[in-house]
């Protein structure tokens, strides 16, 4: 589904985003500029353009006036060192290329819909994926276990495929990266599990990017 990074109303110009409606039902709005006193009215025309391209909820950002509303989770980047770990020799990483990436990409979209923050990515996104490299599958002997992808000093995705996989899939990811190298991540405020992994390998939060808020079903 396409998305709209310049939606013009009579109040503003917003980004609208509405590749995720295909796998969660959200849609969500960017504010850019809006004129003096019209942010209700702005943000009213741009969810409604969302609710009728199928979006059940929708959330907005990127201005003050949104904190009338209730916060939906806020990004947060964390950064740690990457540090030595131990690796279980049943596993093995098959990294991601053109062959493969597709297969990638859908099971990475299934897994994610529903964590909060993590945006789907659509056929166009697989250039970008084999361009930066670092995408892998990751298996325990016959099992696939996890996805991850990791390029140059940035996680952009962690994805555990068996339940309680999750810190064996990040440390063979890391284990990608040089020792001692400083590596950084975004992960919704909400997904407290993700965290509390990340901190268990030195992570800790250094910014909050950006506060997300639901609108109400009245703006429809």
């Amino acid at each position: 589904m396409r998305d709209f990074p310049f939606f013009s109303t009579e109040y503003g110009v917003a980004s609208i985003t509405l590749r995720e409606i295909p796998y969660t039902r959200q849609g969500y709005i960017w504010v850019q500029t809006v004129q003096k006193g019209s942010l209700l009215c702005h943000l009213k025309e741009c969810a409604q353009f969302c609710r009728a391209a199928g979006a059940e909820r929708v959330f907005a950002a990127n201005h003050p006036g949104l904190k009338q509303f209730k916060s939906y989770f806020t990004l947060l980047r964390m950064e740690g060192e990457n540090k030595a770990a131990a690796l279980e020799p049943e596993v093995f990483l098959v990294p991601v290329g053109a062959e493969n990436v597709g297969q990638w990409r859908e099971w990475y979209n299934q897994k994610m819909a529903m964590v909060d923050g993590a945006s789907a990515l659509t056929f166009g996104d697989e250039s970008r994926i084999l361009s930066l490299g670092g995408g892998w599958f990751i298996h325990r002997r016959d099992t696939l276990i996890g996805l991850g992808w990791l390029a140059g000093k940035t996680i952009y995705a962690v994805a555990s495929l068996v339940p309680g996989e999750g810190r064996t899939v990040l440390c063979h990811l890391m284990a990608t990266a040089a020792l001692g190298q400083r590596l950084s991540l975004e992960v919704a405020s909400t997904n407290e599990r993700a965290i509390r992994l990340y901190r268990d390998f030195g992570f800790s939060v250094t910014e909050e990017l950006v506060t997300w808020y639901e609108l109400p079903d009245s703006f429809a």
